[in-house]
């Protein structure tokens, strides 16, 4: 399949069918509503299934939901209901999700020679997964301090030497014999990998016979670089999406990859750049899957309280990907159970990434 790398108002859009179960719009939005369909995965579907991610690990120091204002640009001290230190790292929470669903997990990436890779490499061992992790002498492993609003908007402050100094060369490929399934998260962070790791890692994982999913999550360079460096950025990604089975996003960072604010135009353009199929974190609309011009959505279960909110997309992603096996299973279906796992971590009844 051609690449087209134009703009994705200029792109010829794949006719959308509308497959719309359970949805949260109105019937006034042009959607239609169908009666709840009954159950017929369930987590047995988790424990068959693999994966095998390459992306960032790092240590998480996340705080509880605060309201956002003036008043953090000013002298003074706010209290919070709790501050927790967690593994983190898109690619690192994606693995310890799949491994507690009950998933066969590897994990490959990059940490410091020091006391907290240490830590971190024995938190993936302690939950079932195997690390391939490359010791860097001299090179800190990183931390993100993650700000959450009481509004849902988050954000995060981050030093990640270890992640930003990824490379193919750092890569144990023999992780990958015997996985059906390639993860690669956090692909922003490490120019090495953007510009050409990221394309020779997919090509040896399809030489081996594996599905690709990326998670096409937000790069911390837009809205900070000049249009030319980062449309350079975009292109390198657009370039090896013909080899990408499944792209995950929200909808703001895929229409912002696209250079577009529809997101039907922005799924078509991920189409017409080569991906196979896109899964959709809608938030509070719930999730979204699109493939072959047909768009599936599913409302979300409401959680009982918040708990977590950092690593719910991550959590949503694990969930597909490990049900893309099962061929038998609808995809409104898949989307029904992922949601409903989203919940149940989003309440803290579902422990998926652990504390350190």
């Amino acid at each position: 399949m051609a690449v087209i790398l134009s703009a994705a108002k200029n792109l010829a859009l794949p006719c959308f069918q509308s497959e719309i179960l359970r949805c949260a719009q109105d019937d006034s939005e042009g959607l239609g509503i169908t009666a709840k369909a009954p159950e017929m995965l369930d987590q047995q579907s988790f424990r068959t299934a693999d994966l095998c991610v390459v992306g960032n690990i790092n240590r998480d120091v996340r705080i509880s939901p605060i309201p956002a204002g003036d008043y953090l640009f000013a002298d003074g001290e706010t209290s919070v209901a709790a501050v927790t230190e967690t593994a983190g790292g898109g690619g690192a929470n994606s693995a310890f999700a799949a491994a507690a669903l009950g998933a066969r997990v590897a994990f490959l990436g990059r940490v410091g020679n020091d006391w907290l890779g240490d830590r971190l490499e024995r938190a993936l061992t302690s939950h079932g997964i195997t690390p391939y992790l490359k010791r860097v002498p001299g090179c800190p492993t990183g931390t993100s301090v993650n700000l959450t609003f009481t509004s849902g908007r988050r954000h995060f402050l981050s030093c990640l030497p270890n992640n930003s100094g990824l490379a193919f060369e750092d890569l144990d490929l023999s992780a990958l014999h015997g996985f059906g399934h390639l993860l690669r998260a956090d692909l922003w962070f490490s120019e090495a990998m953007l510009f050409s790791g990221n394309e020779r890692l997919f090509r040896r994982a399809r030489e081996l016979g594996m599905k690709i999913s990326m998670d096409l999550n937000w790069d911390p360079r837009w809205g900070m670089e000049s249009s030319l460096e980062i449309r350079k950025r975009k292109d390198a990604v657009r370039r090896v999406l013909p080899l990408v089975d499944l792209v995950h996003g929200n909808a703001r960072e895929l229409n912002e990859f696209a250079d577009c604010n529809d997101l039907q135009q922005s799924l078509g353009a991920l189409a017409n750049w080569g991906a196979g199929a896109a899964v959709v974190h809608l938030g509070e609309k719930g999730a979204g899957y699109f493939k072959d011009g047909v768009w599936t959505v599913e409302a979300p279960v409401p959680a009982s309280r918040q708990i977590n909110t950092t690593g719910t997309g991550d959590v949503l992603s694990v969930c597909i990907i490990l049900l893309e096996r099962d061929k038998a299973g609808a995809v409104n279906e898949k989307l029904r159970l992922a949601n409903r796992i989203v919940s149940q971590f989003i309440s803290g009844e579902r422990s998926l990434i652990p504390e350190l």
